[in-house]
């Protein structure tokens, strides 16, 4: 039953699921698979708590800089927007003195 829904497990899951690979020396695979997950979704959550601990592959993002990334692209599109919409009012206003 290949439904687009995805179930969302708490952090407390998450961490718990991650504490549970690290502790038993069980594989990825073997935890996700006696949790009833699925092993990419045990793997990514793994792999960014290696990353947040600082553990990550080179060059790897935190979350908190994966979120500081996302809310200083959102600032810089804003930004640009104002911008556009400053050179139309300039050109106007400028149209508008040279009558």
């Amino acid at each position: 039953m290949g439904s687009k829904y995805t179930k969302r497990y708490t952090a407390e899951f998450k961490r718990d699921a991650i504490a549970l690979v690290d502790s038993s020396g069980k594989t990825v695979t073997a935890v996700a698979r006696e949790l009833g997950i699925s092993s990419e979704s045990l793997r990514g959550w793994y792999r960014r708590a290696k990353a947040d601990r600082g553990e990550g592959e080179s060059g790897e993002l935190t979350s908190a800089e994966r979120e500081e990334l996302k809310r200083l692209r959102k600032e810089v599109r804003e930004q640009q927007q104002t911008i556009e919409i400053l050179k139309k009012a300039t050109a106007f206003f400028v149209k508008e003195n040279d009558r």
